[in-house]
């Protein structure tokens, strides 16, 4: 039997989100709503599926194996879970280095 996990977005991954889809708009808001519904879509599959996405390689290099991503190309859902919740902490640009946009974001 397969778990079932609550799927919640942290504030950040949200705004990342509406960042993303607010970009893409302004070219085209059939391909933003498209890409919206895509990435929530993946996300909210963790529901089922949470051990799906690989630990995140930068991360991994350094030993660190509680945090997973999804890659929705070309972005990255970073999340983790515990026993009940799947907690979605960022949706970045995977064309980016991971490393500069975690220290932009501790920057901030």
């Amino acid at each position: 039997m397969t778990n079932q996990y609550d799927v919640l977005w942290s504030d950040t991954a949200k705004n990342d989100l509406y960042t993303i889809v607010e970009y893409v708009y302004s070219d085209s808001p059939t391909n933003a709503l498209n890409i919206l519904d895509k990435i929530e879509t993946q996300g909210n599959k963790l529901s089922r599926h949470s051990e799906r996405g690989r630990y995140v390689p930068e991360l991994r290099e350094l030993d660190v194996y509680v945090y997973r991503e999804l890659v929705v190309k070309p972005w990255r859902m970073i999340y983790r879970f515990d026993k009940v919740n799947v907690y979605i902490l960022a949706v970045l640009d995977g064309r980016r280095n991971l490393q500069s946009l975690l220290i932009e974001r501790l920057v901030r």
